[in-house]
């Protein structure tokens, strides 16, 4: 299977850090790459990943819900798509490979997560409304530093999943924040998100904090 990636580079010259982005589970669609442009505007080398294959994308619910859930299934197969997305990030020309970081929406999120549980090599990676399922337990504390930007009523992250998520960073010693936005749900950065019955509804004030976090967060660990 063959996999491609959507690159939006600054007018800055010069190596440059990168960011990637991880999609939600529809697959790289225009509010992925939309994402690497507004990454590009603010100095990075934005990088659409692509975890599902060139041409692969949901068209509905049901749809991108399979693509996901094929993944999910193969635990083996998203980390070793995660892990050579991060190394063709690195690759670019024009990146600077010791400064990568990533973001990831929705089933991204959960990719960044996992990005930086397998130790890859990563300055810092940023979730939004991601899935915080802790999965097999790590054994040491992440390279990368971690910022997790949540709903505080998502339906799809239940109080536990939160809980057992801190839990462990705590046990790790790991670097991390989590930013809990209140009466927000899932997808809360998507415009097109108004589904209020699935829990997916944007919110316009915890988009644009969330993204002003991001900017800190990056601003900081690519000092």
């Amino acid at each position: 299977m063959e996999f491609d990636a959507y690159v939006a580079r600054p007018v800055a010259p010069g190596a440059r850090p990168a960011v990637l982005v991880f999609h939600a589970f529809g697959g790289r669609d225009d509010f992925a790459e939309g994402k690497a442009r507004a990454l590009a505007e603010l100095g990075y080398v934005g990088v659409g990943a692509d975890l599902y294959g060139v041409g692969r994308r949901g068209t509905d619910r049901a749809s991108s819900a399979a693509l996901m859930n094929g993944l999910l299934r193969d635990p083996e197969e998203l980390r070793r798509r995660i892990a050579a997305a991060v190394e063709a990030a690195r690759s670019l020309p024009g990146v600077a490979a010791d400064r990568v970081g990533a973001i990831g929406f929705c089933f991204g999120g959960l990719a960044v997560l996992l990005a930086a549980r397998m130790g890859l090599p990563l300055r810092g990676v940023v979730s939004f409304h991601a899935l915080l399922k802790v999965g097999a337990g790590l054994d040491a504390r992440p390279v990368a530093r971690i910022l997790v930007q949540h709903g505080q009523d998502d339906p799809m992250v239940p109080d536990e999943d939160v809980a057992a998520f801190a839990a462990e960073m705590r046990r790790v010693k790991a670097e991390w924040q989590l930013h809990s936005y209140p009466g927000v749900v899932h997808a809360f950065t998507n415009p097109a998100a108004a589904d209020a019955a699935y829990g997916t509804v944007y919110d316009a004030d915890a988009d644009r904090r969330s993204w002003a976090e991001m900017r800190r967060f990056f601003e900081e660990v690519f000092e």
